[in-house]
């Protein structure tokens, strides 16, 4: 699986921290981890949470990546700027049971966490038992047993009244204020990251004429 580590302003001087925690849990279990910066807070691309939601909408629904994983402050506006995008699950998470829970009832795509509010001395192992209850099994089983098949078809209601209620995402990068889409897009490492994974070639395209020519070789 692809992860995506998305990291905003007001918590940059965390991110180490962050991809270092992830990474730890993930790598292992055999998954990839992409991160989007940002790296530092003096980088000169800088993310606000409503540019983390219109990334992690970018990244799922082009193929750049599997699941994301976001925050700030709080966690709050992370979360709701990437629900805010067509086919984004984004639950907010704040210990290991949250994680389980989301993981085996609604099986989203993304989450945001606090990284401000609570985040005290151990807070890496915090971020790692989080990150082994989201990764380290099979999710979408249920919890409790008995109501895995009910959970599973509201599961498939919701994705049906998102996708009634949200525009596709190429319409979204389209009719999106220009400015904030080039800034969402604007990290160090985005270009090299996205255009050698993202699938959806309308997406790709669009991108691609906001940005200019890939940095890299897409096939490198």
């Amino acid at each position: 699986m692809k992860i995506a580590l998305i990291i905003e302003n007001s918590q940059a001087a965390k991110s180490e921290a962050v991809h270092a925690a992830l990474t730890a849990v993930a790598e292992p279990l055999g998954h990839e981890v992409f991160h989007y910066g940002m790296y530092s807070p003096e980088d000169k691309a800088s993310l606000t949470y409503v540019m983390n939601g219109l990334l992690t909408g970018i990244l799922l629904n082009s193929g750049a990546a599997d699941f994301v994983v976001t925050g700030c402050g709080t966690g709050t506006g992370s979360m709701l700027a990437a629900n805010a995008m067509p086919g984004v699950f984004c639950g907010l998470i704040i210990d290991p049971t949250d994680a389980f829970l989301f993981g085996q009832i609604n099986d989203g795509n993304a989450i945001a966490m606090p990284y401000a509010k609570g985040f005290g001395w151990a807070a890496e192992l915090n971020l790692q038992d989080v990150y082994r209850k989201l990764f380290e099994g099979e999710r979408g089983l249920g919890y409790p047993k008995e109501r895995a098949e009910i959970m599973r078809r509201n599961r498939g209601v919701l994705k049906d009244l998102k996708a009634v209620t949200c525009h596709d995402m190429l319409t979204v990068l389209k009719t999106v204020d220009q400015e904030l889409l080039k800034a969402a897009v604007a990290g160090e490492r985005f270009q090299e990251y996205f255009f050698a994974n993202a699938t959806d070639e309308g997406i790709r395209n669009y991108i691609k004429g906001l940005v200019g020519s890939p940095r890299v070789l897409e096939n490198a």
